[in-house]
């Protein structure tokens, strides 16, 4: 990738000004770059979407860093280009994201975005979510467009710390996904999820996001989160010994 290819990138819009901060932005506009180049050269993003990344992906993904807590540790599962999660990483210094996608040529364009823009705390695992129940937990589990509820519920909650939530991206029909996943909600005992919008005012329409979390952190209901949480809980000991 070369620095050259920002010159076929779609223009910024102003109010991409007001939701990256000024050291941010050219970040984003290197990346929407990209995207608009390599992407759709690697069959990434189609040709149609290119002069309507910045409304459509850009500008909507940022906006759910209204829901991150400060200095968060995020997983974006089938991030695919890097949607949310890479937009989160360029716009939130603070968190600390890991990418998941398990397509090599996404993978490989992933490293690439991450090498080129020197995003120390970004990570890319090439694999699926499922591939890291039981050895890790995060703050927030993101996720864009990428199953229903009831299914997505099963790939990102063994991955949701105690005291963390399920932040995903979702669209007009999330509450009819909501009550599908009633069973699911209530034997792995999760708290009742919570609708709202993000980027009011800033992008439209709004974005939608439906957030999980467990309705009792010290009683968690999926067996491989406990698991997980059972042994960061003895790492940090471990570490607190050595000290």
């Amino acid at each position: 990738m070369t620095d050259d290819v920002s010159r076929e990138t779609p223009s910024v819009p102003e109010v991409a000004r007001g939701v990256f901060a000024s050291d941010r932005l050219d970040l984003a506009v290197r990346y929407t770059d990209l995207l608009a180049t390599e992407g759709v050269l690697r069959g990434l993003i189609g040709p149609r979407e290119a002069p309507r990344l910045w409304d459509r992906h850009i500008l909507n993904s940022a906006v759910l860093s209204e829901a991150i807590p400060q200095e968060a540790t995020v997983c974006d599962i089938g991030t695919g280009a890097g949607l949310p999660g890479l937009v989160l990483a360029i716009a939130r210094p603070d968190v600390t994201v890991t990418l998941v996608e398990p397509l090599l040529r996404r993978t490989a364009f992933l490293d690439e975005v991450v090498a080129e823009l020197g995003l120390s705390h970004v990570s890319v695992v090439r694999g699926r979510a499922e591939d890291l129940h039981g050895t890790a937990t995060f703050d927030v589990v993101t996720s864009r467009a990428v199953a229903p509820l009831e299914r997505l519920m099963g790939w990102s909650m063994p991955l949701v710390a105690p005291s963390g939530a399920l932040v995903a991206m979702k669209g007009r029909s999330v509450r009819d996904e909501i009550a599908d996943a009633a069973s699911f909600l209530h034997t792995w005992r999760c708290g009742v999820p919570e609708v709202f919008e993000v980027g009011i005012g800033v992008v439209d329409p709004p974005t939608t996001v439906v957030r999980v979390s467990w309705a009792d952190p010290s009683r968690i209901g999926w067996p491989l989160a406990r698991e997980s949480t059972r042994r960061s809980t003895q790492k940090r000991r471990v570490r607190r010994a050595a000290q």
